[in-house]
């Protein structure tokens, strides 16, 4: 135990939800902190991320944390479906978007930046607390590059490679996506749900499948070495099954640790997340978008530098007020903030809180 970061973990813990009540303007402004805390310390103290799941299947042969996020989009299709059945009148923003050429290179080029930097959207926040050199420099850069993609995103006259879809479904209660909206593959009404999320676990089948074979060559191969952070959260499930068997006492460090320091497995923070994820979906009617308030901020950051707001508006097509609008007044970048300040409060309360830079130029530049 480090008793010190411990404290201060707690007192950080007391200090968001007392500052958070009293200094934000709106109750759905703290929802949205409490949200973002919530997820930050999931995805820490499950050792989880959406980036990881490749690396470490390049890096260590394990397919762990792939299955773990297939199953976690299973049940968030389970679960989206159970607030959009029943619907009568758009009332979601279900972020339906074009399927095309432009998706697939911003695909390709979100996964090399994923790859070198080991980290996502949400695994920056949580990574600038657990390594600031490399989420710092990352989020700068991927800052740059929303904020240089918004034109293209938003822009009256557009370009086909961003603006056209390949394919589409048909419109959904009179609104036309242009993209798949995967229910309207199945007709109306309760079926088209059901198909959907068939479809999905289908999808999902094949990416497990593909996963475990890819997992069993590695070990067959002899080139499978598992992840540090996988081993750890096995040899703690393993403790914890003789620690069992001890008599329990409150007031003991064997208690703390169950409760703030042995790391959750990755099936228990994707349970986690999905149950904040439901409490998200069904206050906001929206997802978790974690990367546009990035491109937002860099915008930001270049009128704090002299750039006029009009120049920056022109050239992003987004209203005047996404870049006036205070920071702790702007829902995503408040949930966004929370992720730093939950995964800043599970790190402390495990004690596990350091800070090092060991990184050469050249992977500086990777970032």
């Amino acid at each position: 135990m480090n008793k010190t970061q411990n404290v201060v973990g707690a007192i950080l813990a007391l200090a968001t939800l007392v500052l958070g009540a009293m200094l934000l303007k709106t109750d759905m402004l703290f929802f949205r902190l409490l949200i973002g805390v919530g997820l930050g310390y999931a995805l820490t103290r499950g050792f989880m991320g959406f980036a990881g799941s490749i690396n470490r299947a390049y890096n260590g042969g394990t397919t762990k944390l792939m299955q773990v996020l297939m199953f976690m989009f299973v049940m968030t299709a389970i679960v989206n479906a159970g607030f959009l059945i029943f619907e009568t009148e758009p009332g979601f923003d279900l972020w339906v978007n074009q399927i095309n050429l432009g998706l697939a290179i911003g695909g390709i080029m979100f996964g090399f930046g994923m790859t070198f930097s080991s980290c996502c959207a949400s695994g920056v926040m949580t990574d600038l607390v657990t390594d600031l050199p490399r989420a710092g420099v990352t989020l700068i850069f991927f800052g740059m590059g929303i904020f240089l993609g918004f034109p293209l995103q938003r822009g009256p006259d557009g370009l086909s490679i961003i603006q056209d879809s390949l394919f589409e479904t048909s419109s959904h209660y009179g609104q036309v996506y242009h993209g798949v909206y995967m229910p309207d593959l199945f007709g109306t009404g309760l079926m088209s749900y059901v198909g959907a999320i068939l479809l999905t676990c289908v999808f999902a089948g094949i990416v497990i499948y593909i996963s475990k074979k890819y997992e069993n060559k590695r070990k067959a191969e002899g080139t499978y070495y598992g992840i540090d952070t996988e081993i750890a959260q096995d040899k703690m499930s393993i403790e914890k099954l003789s620690e069992d068997k001890k008599a329990f006492k409150l007031l003991s460090e064997e208690t703390y640790n169950a409760l703030f320091v042995t790391p959750w497995s990755m099936k228990t923070a994707s349970l986690m997340i999905l149950v904040l994820f439901t409490l998200m979906l069904a206050a906001t009617q929206m997802g978790w978008g974690a990367s546009t308030p990035f491109g937002l901020w860099f915008g930001k950051v270049l009128i704090a530098f002299g750039m006029s707001l009009d120049s920056v508006v022109a050239f992003t097509h987004f209203p005047a007020g996404a870049y006036t609008t205070p920071f702790f007044e702007h829902s995503i970048s408040v949930q966004n903030f929370g992720i730093v300040v939950g995964t800043a409060i599970c790190v402390l309360l495990m004690g596990k809180a350091s800070f090092s830079f060991d990184y050469s130029a050249k992977q500086i530049a990777l970032f």
